[in-house]
């Protein structure tokens, strides 16, 4: 009978900010960062699990406390036990009565859960032998369901009307998974876009994009009205009239700022504003959509639940939403996300600029397309091409779109000699700070 013997937890961190990679107007010098969870046993392969949450540097040590916290919860329990109950192993974290204090569902403690969880989905996908897509896939309607909690969110969402879009979609899986294979999943890039870019490297790489196959980038906004037209017309130029341009606010205004804002880019045929207002502001969210109509409003990096997503979708406040898989509670709660928004009809654009969310949102992006939507020519998966050599089974684009990991797990281990060298604050990268570049 194997066990879990321990939760080990790492703080990791790359000094992106010595490239302002990631740099955006809310947060001009971000480290990307990740709170590493390993989920140990005792099981003779060697079975463990791999999971994070991502952070942008200051903060880090907090973020791993909290997944440290969690030992108690999970070291002695059977593996065999979370594997067979996926669901009700993410119910005993998110309903633990003294944990829910601390948020509840919410914050530091629940994205804590969240790593746990998605490194418990590691380990039952490497037991299984299969990428966490495919298990998803392979899971029959009823299974799915009993993935979710739906607590809070049953006015939106039943387990029957969960069931019955399960159930419309069965019908097409084995020739959806063989399109995923042989074509992949649609990508967009946040590569060129970063706010601390000069306007030739903007120019550059949206160029470079372009011609590596991406039909759709995106840019950062909010820091200056004049440098937004500059850079939007720069951009525009460079990828021309038919590939998409996107902007990303990172929650920099207000609500009435945003819409005179927004106005003045509208003549550049944006595919969609993101994160315009805090992200806990729906009414504000669904303020904006109305008045900078036709523009597309999005959110859902920083939305922090299912209850938050259940709200933007009720409210008619966003055209489209980004799911984080290490913001909310792990792949559990993305899936009632994802379910939500197929029955309110709103596309998914998941989020993933950040250290290592590329290699586990594909996962989650490719299983709505086979099990629940069917949809992907419509949508895509972000991409930004940062920090992917750290990690064991990387993620792949090609042609601009993501080649089908096939490898069993969540893309989530980290290469021992990353975990070494970035651990901070006595890693080489950090004990000799141009050893990190």
């Amino acid at each position: 009978m194997s066990v879990i013997t321990a939760l080990e937890t790492y703080d990791i961190r790359f000094p992106t900010s010595r490239e302002l990679d990631g740099s955006d107007a809310m947060n001009p010098d971000p480290d990307y960062s990740a709170a590493y969870v390993v989920l140990r046993t005792d099981h003779a392969s060697g079975l463990c699990g791999h999971g994070f949450v991502f952070t942008i540097g200051r903060g880090n040590d907090v973020q791993t406390a909290a997944c440290a916290a969690l030992r108690y919860l999970v070291v002695g329990r059977r593996v065999s036990d979370i594997i067979a109950d996926l669901g009700g192993f993410a119910r005993s974290l998110t309903h633990d009565s003294q944990l829910r204090w601390l948020g509840p569902e919410k914050g530091v403690m629940h994205m804590a859960i969240g790593a746990v969880v998605n490194a418990a989905w590691d380990l039952a996908a490497r037991h299984a032998g299969k990428p966490v897509w495919r298990l998803i896939a392979d899971m029959t309607p009823e299974q799915v369901v009993a993935l979710i909690d739906f607590r809070y969110i049953s006015d939106a969402l039943t387990p029957a009307q969960a069931l019955a879009i399960l159930r419309a979609a069965e019908g097409g899986k084995a020739q959806r998974m063989a399109t995923l294979q042989s074509h992949g999943y649609p990508a967009y890039t946040t590569s060129p876009g970063w706010l601390g870019y000069s306007d030739q490297k903007l120019a550059r790489l949206a160029k470079l994009a372009v011609r590596e196959g991406f039909r759709t980038i995106k840019i950062k906004v909010g820091l200056s009205i004049e440098d937004d037209l500059r850079r939007c017309r720069i951009a525009r130029e460079a990828i021309g009239p038919d590939v998409a341009l996107a902007v990303d606010a990172n929650q920099r205004w207000d609500v009435d700022p945003a819409i005179a804002w927004l106005k003045q880019l509208s003549s550049f045929n944006i595919a969609w504003i993101e994160e315009p207002t805090s992200p806990d502001d729906v009414l504000g969210h669904a303020a904006i959509r109305r008045a900078i109509s036709p523009m597309p409003v999005s959110t859902g990096e920083h939305t922090q639940n299912r209850v938050m997503f259940k709200q933007l979708l009720q409210a008619q406040a966003v055209d489209l939403i980004q799911i984080d898989a290490a913001r909310v509670g792990g792949v559990n709660e993305n899936l009632a996300i994802l379910l939500m928004a197929a029955k309110y009809g709103v596309r998914v654009f998941p989020h993933a600029g950040g250290v290592g969310l590329c290699e586990l949102v594909q996962h989650l992006a490719m299983a709505d397309y086979v099990a629940i939507t069917g949809r992907m020519e419509d949508r895509a998966i972000e991409f930004v091409d940062h920090l992917h050599e750290h990690f064991v089974d990387p993620v792949r684009v090609s042609a601009g779109r993501y080649v089908v990991p096939t490898a069993a797990g969540f893309c989530s281990e980290m290469r021992s000699e990353s975990l070494q060298r970035y651990r901070f604050p006595n890693g080489a990268a950090w004990a000799d700070p141009s050893s990190g570049r």
